[in-house]
Formats: C-alpha cells, sequence, structure tokens
C-alpha cells in the first residue's frame, strides 16, 4: 500500500488491524484511543474514505492509498502533492486559526475525517475530552479565534499555540511516538480473578519457558518497598500501602504476575502458562459496611504513624472531624433548632472515568551517563519529576540514574498524577538490559486506573428569615478503594473550599476516606470539591426555595468577601488569601445573562426551570509547589525557556511562550519551551492542581525578565528579529547567556466560578434539554482568552458527562463498564453551547494579575444543572449521574414535593 505518498513493502500480520500495522511503518499520527471504533483517533483515509483504521484489517488495505494527518495536505482531498511536508490542508489550517484542540490527541482523527466527509455531522464517531467541542464548532464554521500579537505584546492575547501545526497534521509527538529502540520488549500483566485474595502459590516457570519471553515477574523477584501511586510535592502526603507485585490482593485486575516478551502478544501468551493458587478472602464492598465492627480488614498491619493510614482497624485512611462556633453561638444542633429555615439530605456520586484519550503508557532503556548508565524513561504523566524521584527509591538508584520524560500527553485530568506503568517497565528493563514498553488498552484504563471518589455526602444546613446562614454541617464518606492513593487529599480539598466559600458562625465537617475492594479511586479534575459541591450547592437552593428567596440572592448574602476568614470545621491558618475578589461580579453575570432571553426557547409540553452554583478553590495546591525555570539565548538569537512541568492540553507550553515573549519584549514566534524533562530542566513538582501557569509562569516570567535586563546591560537592541532579517543581529556574545528563577508556589490566592443554566424538562420521559448555558470566571487577568475559553469549554462539557450521563458501573468488586460505547461519553452534538464571561479582576499574587483556571469550571456545573431541574419539576435530582431513566423514576416516586423543591417550572409556551 502506500501511506502518505509512499510504498510500504511490509506483509501485514494474519489478524493484524490497519492501525497497528501503520504505526509500526513509522506513520504515527494514527493514535489509539479505544481499538473497538468508540473513539475516532486513529481515523484515516483509505482511497480517499474516512475509516477508524482500529477496525479494518490491514490485509484489506493491500494496493490501497492511504492518508493519514501527516500526509493530508498533500495527499488528501484538496491538497497540493507538490507541497512541501509541513502543508497543511485547509481543514488543518482551519483548527489551527480556531484553536480547535487542547491536548491534541484527538485531532489528527478528527481533521481526517472531515477532509475525508465534508461535514462535520460526521464528527459524531469522534470524541474530544478536552475542549467541549465549542472550538472544534468554530473550525467547521472557519472562524478565526486567534491572532498574532505585537512584539512584547504576547500577554492578554489569543496566539496560537506552538504545537498547534505539528497537533493538526499528527507530527507532535506523543508518549510513544518516538521511533522505538531497537531490542523492544513489551509487557503484559496477568490480574486478579478476585476483589480479596491472597496468592499462597504461584509458580511461573512454564511461562519463561515460553518462546519470545525474556522476563516473567511474581511477588518474589520485585522490592517489597511500600509506596503509594499518587505523587505530590510532600510522599508523606499519602499512605504508603501499595507493593510492586503483591501476595495480597484487594481488587479485581490487581496486578498478579508480569511477563516480559518480544511482542505482546508473546507476552499475553505467557501468562496463561502462570499457574496460581488464590486463598479467596472476604470481601467488602461498600464503603458503609467497611468502616463497621467486623468488617474485613483490607490493610490490618498499616499504622497512622509509619504509614499514614488513620484507622486500619476500621478500613479508615484518613478522617476529618471538627466543629467551630463563633463566640456566642452554641454550634450547629442548637443553630438549628431556632433557625427560620432547614435543610437536611444525602447526596451521592458515582465513579467517573477520567477517559484521557491518549491511555497510560511507557517506555523505559538505559544509555550510558557520567557515572553509569542511566535508566531513561519516557511516560505519559503530569508529574515527571516526582516519577523520578518515586521509583529512583523504589529501585534503589540515585536521582542522577534516573532520566523521566514527558513528550506531549493526551489528556490528563488528575488521572496521570500517579504512578501506574513507570515502576514496571523501569524495573523489567534493569532485569532485561532491553528497553521496554507498556501500554494500557481501554478496558484497563477502566478496571484497573483509578477513577474519581464516589462520594456520599450529607447536608445540614439553616438559615434565618433574611436568608443568613446559621449552621452548615456535612457527612462526608468517601470510598477511596483498594488503596489510599489521593484519599487524604481528596478528601480534605473536597470539604475545605466548599464549606469556607460560605459564611455561617457554626460549621461542622466530619468526613471519612474508606478502603473497599472496589478499583482504586484517586485524583480527578476539581479534586473533590465536584463531589462535595454538588451536595452544598443543593442544600442552598432548598434554603432559598423555604425563604421564598431568590438563588443568586441566597448566595450574595452568605459568600465570603475580602477580610473574611477561611472557615470549615474550624479558622483555617495558613498561606490562602484573596490575591483578587471576584464572585460578586461572577454572580451578576451569569444572574444577568439568564435573565436576557437569549438562548433556545421552551418546547410545547415541557417545563422551564433556571439554576446556579457557584464554587471557589485556592489556585495552587497547599504544602508546597515548587518551580524552576531557566530562559535562555540559543545559536539563531532565539530564547528557549526550559521548564520541568508537562502540556497535557492545559495550554501551560503556550503561557509560557506569552509570559516570556512578553517580558523580553520580542513576538512570541521567538521564544521555544522546552517542558517536562528532568535532565534539562529544573525542579517542577507537577502540573497539578492548575499550577502550570501560577506557579511555573511565575518563576518563567521571573527568569525572562531577569535576563532581558542582563541583555540590555550586554547589547542593547538585541531584540526586534531574527539572525537574517531587518534590524540588529544578535551579538554572538549573547549566545548562552541564562537567568533562572525559582517559586515556592506560596502565598496562594483563591478563584471563583459561576455557572447557570436555563433547562427544559419532559416529565413523561424525564429527558433535559438544556436551553442556556453560562458560565463566568474569576480568573484574574486573562493570559489568553481563547485558550481560557477552551478550558472553561472543556470544564463544562466533561463536567456535564459526569452530571447526565457517565457511570462507572462495578458490580460485585467488577468494572462493567470496560468500553468507551457503555460509558458514554459526550458527543458534539451533546454539548450546548456556553456563553463564558470574565470578571474583571487583577490577582496580586498571580503572574501579571493572573489566576489558574484549569480545573475550576468543572465544579459547580452538576450542582447548577440539578438545581435548574428543580426548579423545573420540584423534584430534586440528589444522585449524580441524572440519567435520563433515573429522572423519569423520580417524577414518579411517590413522595410529597415539599417546599424545599417548590414547582416553580415555568410551563413552555
Amino acid at each position: 500500500m502506500r501511506i502518505d505518498g509512499s510504498e510500504a513493502a511490509a506483509e501485514p500480520r494474519p489478524g493484524q488491524c490497519l492501525r497497528t500495522y501503520l504505526r509500526e511503518q513509522g506513520a504515527t499520527a494514527v493514535k489509539k484511543g479505544c481499538d473497538a471504533g468508540d473513539c475516532g483517533a486513529c481515523t484515516v483515509l483509505l482511497d480517499g474514505a474516512p475509516v477508524q483504521s482500529c477496525l479494518v484489517p490491514a490485509h484489506r488495505a493491500v494496493d490501497a492509498e492511504v492518508v493519514t494527518a501527516a500526509g493530508l495536505g498533500r495527499f488528501g482531498p484538496g491538497g497540493d502533492p507538490a507541497a512541501d511536508a509541513d502543508h497543511l490542508h485547509p481543514v488543518q489550517r482551519a483548527f489551527v486559526e480556531a484553536a480547535g484542540f487542547q491536548c491534541g490527541f484527538c485531532t489528527a482523527g478528527m481533521v481526517c475525517t472531515i477532509a475525508g466527509s465534508g461535514a462535520g455531522d460526521e464528527l459524531k464517531g469522534n470524541l474530544c475530552r478536552c475542549t467541549g467541542y465549542r472550538s472544534i464548532r468554530d473550525a467547521l464554521a472557519g472562524r478565526v479565534n486567534t491572532e498574532v500579537a505585537e512584539p512584547g505584546q504576547a500577554f492578554g492575547r489569543a496566539v496560537v499555540a506552538p504545537a498547534a501545526a505539528r497537533i493538526v497534521s499528527g507530527r507532535e509527538a506523543y508518549t510513544l511516538d518516538e521511533p522505538a529502540p531497537p531490542g523492544l520488549l513489551h509487557v503484559a500483566v496477568l490480574g486478579s480473578p478476585h476483589p480479596h485474595a491472597r496468592i499462597t502459590r504461584i509458580d511461573a516457570t512454564a511461562a519463561r519457558g515460553a518462546p519470545g519471553v525474556h522476563l516473567v515477574l511474581t511477588h518474589h523477584d520485585v522490592p517489597g518497598t511500600l509506596y503509594s501511586t499518587a505523587r505530590h510535592e510532600n510522599r508523606l502526603d499519602d499512605p504508603d500501602d501499595t507493593r510492586i507485585l503483591d501476595p495480597v490482593l484487594r481488587f479485581v485486575g490487581q496486578r498478579v504476575a508480569v511477563a516480559v516478551a518480544e511482542t505482546p502478544r508473546q507476552a499475553r501468551a505467557a501468562l496463561a502458562l502462570v499457574h496460581v493458587d488464590y486463598e479467596a478472602l472476604p470481601a467488602v464492598l461498600d464503603p458503609e459496611a467497611a468502616r463497621q465492627p467486623g468488617a474485613p480488614q483490607l490493610h490490618p498491619d498499616k499504622t497512622p504513624g509509619e504509614h499514614r493510614v488513620a484507622e486500619a482497624s476500621r478500613n479508615v485512611v484518613a478522617q476529618l472531624h471538627e466543629e467551630y462556633a463563633e463566640p456566642g453561638h452554641d454550634g450547629v444542633a442548637t443553630a438549628l433548632t431556632t433557625s427560620a429555615a432547614t435543610v437536611e439530605g444525602t447526596w451521592t456520586t458515582d465513579r467517573v472515568n477520567h477517559v484521557a484519550l491518549e491511555t497510560h503508557g511507557a517506555r523505559s532503556w538505559l544509555a550510558p551517563g557520567p557515572d553509569g548508565d542511566v535508566l531513561h524513561v519516557r511516560t505519559s504523566t503530569q508529574v515527571p519529576f516526582l516519577v523520578r524521584d518515586e521509583l529512583a527509591r523504589l529501585l534503589d538508584l540515585p536521582q542522577a540514574r534516573v532520566r523521566v520524560v514527558a513528550g506531549r500527553v493526551g489528556g490528563g485530568f488528575g488521572g496521570k498524577q500517579e504512578l501506574l506503568v513507570e515502576d514496571v517497565v523501569a524495573l523489567a528493563t534493569l532485569r532485561t538490559g532491553r528497553p521496554v514498553q507498556w501500554e494500557l488498552t481501554r478496558e484497563q484504563q477502566f478496571t484497573i486506573v483509578p477513577c474519581r471518589h464516589p462520594m456520599r455526602i450529607g447536608v445540614r444546613a439553616g438559615a434565618d428569615a433574611d436568608g443568613r446562614l446559621t449552621a452548615l454541617a456535612i457527612d462526608v464518606l468517601a470510598d477511596t478503594g483498594a488503596y489510599g492513593n489521593h484519599a487524604p487529599g481528596v478528601m480534605f480539598h473536597g470539604v475545605h473550599e466548599s464549606m469556607a466559600v460560605y459564611r455561617a458562625p457554626n460549621k461542622r465537617v466530619d468526613a471519612e476516606s474508606v478502603y473497599t475492594n472496589n478499583v482504586p479511586s484517586g485524583a480527578f479534575r476539581g479534586y473533590g470539591l465536584g463531589q462535595v459541591q454538588f451536595a452544598i450547592e443543593g442544600a442552598i437552593d432548598e434554603l432559598a426555595a423555604r425563604l421564598g428567596i431568590d438563588p443568586v440572592e441566597m448566595r450574595r448574602r452568605n459568600v465570603v468577601r475580602p477580610g473574611d476568614a477561611f472557615v470549615v470545621g474550624r479558622p483555617v491558618d495558613g498561606d490562602l488569601e484573596y490575591g483578587s475578589y471576584g464572585l460578586d461580579q461572577c454572580l451578576d453575570l451569569v444572574e444577568d445573562a439568564l435573565a436576557s432571553g437569549r438562548g433556545d426557547s421552551v418546547p410545547d409540553g415541557w417545563t422551564e426551570g433556571r439554576g446556579v452554583a457557584l464554587a471557589m478553590i485556592a489556585t495552587i495546591p497547599p504544602r508546597g509547589h515548587f518551580t524552576h525555570a531557566k530562559v535562555s539565548v540559543d545559536a539563531d538569537g532565539d530564547f528557549v525557556v526550559d521548564v520541568g512541568t508537562a502540556e497535557f492540553g492545559n495550554g501551560t507550553t503556550t503561557v509560557h511562550a506569552q509570559l516570556a515573549a512578553t517580558e523580553l519584549g520580542v513576538p512570541v514566534d521567538r521564544v521555544r519551551v522546552r517542558p517536562s524533562d528532568t535532565s534539562t530542566a529544573g525542579y517542577d513538582t507537577g502540573a497539578f492542581g492548575s499550577a502550570g501557569s501560577v506557579v511555573a509562569g511565575l518563576a518563567v516570567q521571573e527568569a525572562a525578565s531577569s535576563l532581558k535586563l542582563k541583555l540590555d546591560q550586554l547589547s542593547a537592541g538585541y531584540l526586534p528579529h531574527r539572525n537574517g532579517s531587518a534590524g540588529q543581529i544578535p551579538s554572538t556574545q549573547l549566545v548562552g547567556v541564562w537567568a533562572e528563577a525559582t517559586h515556592d508556589g506560596s502565598p496562594r490566592s483563591v478563584a471563583f466560578n459561576v455557572h447557570g443554566f436555563r433547562v427544559a424538562v419532559h416529565q413523561g420521559t424525564g429527558e433535559v434539554r438544556v436551553l442556556q448555558s453560562v458560565h463566568a470566571a474569576d480568573a484574574g487577568v486573562v493570559i489568553n482568552p481563547e485558550q481560557l475559553r477552551g478550558q472553561i469549554d472543556g470544564g463544562v462539557g466533561q463536567a456535564l458527562g459526569s452530571a447526565t450521563t457517565e457511570r462507572m458501573v462495578v458490580r460485585d468488586g467488577v468494572v462493567v463498564t470496560r468500553a468507551l460505547r457503555h460509558y458514554r461519553v459526550p458527543q458534539l452534538s451533546d454539548v450546548p453551547v456556553t456563553e463564558v464571561l470574565f470578571a474583571d479582576t487583577v490577582d496580586r499574587l498571580g503572574p501579571r494579575g493572573a489566576k489558574s483556571m484549569s480545573e475550576a469550571p468543572y465544579n459547580p456545573v452538576a450542582p447548577a444543572l440539578a438545581n435548574a431541574i428543580a426548579d423545573a419539576t420540584g423534584v430534586r435530582p440528589r444522585d449524580l449521574p441524572i440519567q435520563r431513566d433515573r429522572l423519569w423514576e423520580l417524577l414518579r416516586a411517590p413522595i410529597t414535593r415539599s417546599a424545599a423543591a417548590a414547582p416553580t417550572g415555568r410551563a413552555g409556551r
């Protein structure tokens, strides 16, 4: 066949799909998202027609013309074969101009689909997890959302992402897109069939002698060091309760044995020869049952001091029990008895999968270094330095002999703030001396990778006749699954800003995160706030309804304001400050937008409802978040930014280029950012907690400013143009001049988000239609308006998925939803366009007045939707997701519709 104009003579293997064949021939523009025809990331043109290459047998493409995104501009419909390899197809150019991507992992498949079909409605087979689809719609419509900034004026402009042309043409290298090194071996892992069991005997003799096998590992063959897969600046934030391979198995799918062979098929075949005898142990799958006396203990030997597990005897990983009453007040219980209105109820949120389109994967190899061989690991991670540090600890290596690199990462959302595959490939490389690769399947992403913590949240709240809160109490139970990765952090963060954003003289927090024999939970966008905010915002709306107060006004009367202390179950000591305050503006913006009459009209026979919800978030994680940045002059007189933070669609590479170009006074295309390599960049805690813009951004800004001062002293007029263009050419004495800076992530500011919906509900079917969606964000001075709008669109789209359709079904400890077609990620037609508005604030703590915003938009969306549905129907959904069948049953339940959810819906005309 011909691939992008070149002959490929290799014979496809029997049963091989076209996707794997193309990648073996070097066509890495073809991505793996699912290998089941569900996501469209692997779409190519086969004799001019778009096909999902994971579904096409490779032998059917023999003698055919295959065009990938890399060849689209030359060999696709309307392409120019005489053009150079960098030539973009009109569809690709439209995606660049509209900023129609974020992580970009889906983009190569999308442009092929559109170019081959000529119609955007064909995108029903292409998923995007990052953008919320608005910018993709703009690309289809030919809208230009980007601009060219004058030298030194990049900050505040919608400049094009530096990697844009490479992303739309499939030439940007994601984790496994680099050419495979010679002798690459592959990993397969045997998973536990039991939710709780002990290995009594394991024999890998036959497996070790199987064809192509180089290594088989069991728990007898690996270090027994305890660790956590969760990664934080302080590794003591998470419990040490995990081993690379453990003789005690605590969830279905947990590693039992590892096979390393010449091909993935040989590795899988070897696993069938591993003989294992299990002693089944009692399992506990319900978090409430897990903390009761007599429940099976999952980690009975773990202690609070050594392992940081709060109460192993009750399966409690982390807990918080605190109450605070202002002087002159007697506590929550007393306040509730004297309140004019009270609300008490329970809300639940289910498991949610990250569905980053690039699955977890890593490749490792050895290369000579000054002090011996260096272990290289290229991996899809948000935290390359934290992975390096923990690998060195687990494998007993000096940090200088471990190098971790993250290429462009195809989505993260917190799910890649873990060490999940790197330990296996690194250990295999050290044992075999060969390069080793492990790429998870989509099924493994559902069954063994941590998901969002499911929670049960009880709320008790009271208010006086004027709508002032008198008491606010929450009781949170989180299911952390078989291991405690992120359990303390998600629990503490989830109850923190969600409680602190409201003033109440009496507050109480009871929260516990509990082990069960379910798939582990972990970090997810919002880090617990989305779950707890869903409950608190529902309770605030119910109080407003009982008192007859407008929901927006109810919030105005009770939200914190500058000068107020942050109070959770007690006043919070620390470095959290009001760097700026725009919550009042956000409430006004959303209220005015919902009252404007914009949006769709109500269909006949449907009822209309309106709902709002708010959220506050700290702009930086607590307890230190460190970044070192270096800016230097290269041989062409351009500028290189070395910074350790990873790019996974969060836009940090663009932001860092804008900050450096603005400080240096140069065009943004004269700045090249080199991120996420532990051997070339200074230390960086990681790209989580939305820290890439404000922590790493401050370090980049300071380093660029310092470099400009140096260059001004050495040679005036060095800046205007590159070598060979008009203006002064940089002197050779400037090459290699550099400056550096560090930032420790303190003090921290707070950001605010408010979401509003107008919805229509068909009470006969339970169908909900969004008539209007509006989001107001207090992001300080906006660094890149289009990019920030895209982050908000993406957060809203992801939140709508987990609010309405997404749910990991687990039965008897077994994850049933193992494919995207069963999980129901929103498609382009499912996500409404959101009107995005920005508060006018300047944050004194952020870079040039900016605040972080990547994860914040997610948090208020689900409660705003539930509040709008309650307004339309008089029935309040308290369980996520609000699927149509669940709402239909709720509307028909024999319940009394109380004043807490009075039927204020307006009938459609």
